[in-house]
């Protein structure tokens, strides 16, 4: 379980969402969450990829090439 603090603004939305599409305010954060820790994840392997000193790097011609472009 976790409880969080809003600021006004961003409960109003969310209270706003949630009486229009009659889904509880949960439902919208944990979305909102799920989405932002998909997308913080893959910043992270990003970041793990490009400071790998095993990567393998193409040019931009070769992956063109290899696209079919």
């Amino acid at each position: 379980m976790l409880s969080i603090r809003l600021d006004t603004q961003t409960e109003e939305r969310i209270d706003k969402l949630s009486k229009a599409t009659h889904r509880p305010k949960s439902f919208f954060v944990k979305e909102a969450l799920a989405n932002y820790l998909d997308d913080l994840e893959d910043y992270y392997e990003v970041l793990k990829r490009k400071n790998s000193a095993d990567r393998e790097l193409i040019s931009f011609e070769e992956l063109k090439k290899a696209l079919g472009v």
